[in-house]
């Protein structure tokens, strides 16, 4: 249970990591981009862009959850159930700053993607007896 936890944080904190690197990433590249950040009037490759990265975020959740916490699912769920119980009110507040589809397409992804980050940890085997003395 202890890794559970300890790894659904840590998943957490792989999330926030993730998406504010790539954000100030694509701050500082795309000039447009950083131009409208702080009044949220994306284009529609910008909510794209934001929505990919939120989708990375949530995968690279999931896999540290199940790294940490052996592969549980529990952790994997729960880190994106986390995410949206944390979402839901901030999509709220920017309803109408983006289009339903955007708000929409994020917050029904991130159990899914979580899951899927979950999934596509490598198993933890023990090592093979080399049957050696």
């Amino acid at each position: 249970m202890a890794r559970d936890i300890l790894g659904v944080i840590a998943g957490l904190a792989v999330w926030i990591a993730i998406a504010v690197v790539a954000g100030l990433i694509m701050r500082s590249a795309w000039s447009e981009y950083a131009r409208v950040a702080d009044a949220m009037t994306f284009t529609l490759p910008m909510m794209f862009a934001r929505l990919s990265i939120g989708a990375l975020a949530t995968v690279g959740a999931g896999w540290t959850a199940a790294v940490i916490a052996r592969r549980s699912v529990l952790a994997t769920v729960t880190a994106g159930l986390l995410l949206v119980v944390a979402f839901v009110p901030q999509h709220i507040i920017l309803w109408n700053k983006f289009p339903v589809w955007y708000h929409l397409t994020f917050l029904i992804s991130l159990v899914p993607l979580a899951y899927l980050g979950g999934q596509i940890s490598a198993p933890v085997t023990p090592p093979a007896a080399t049957g050696r003395a």
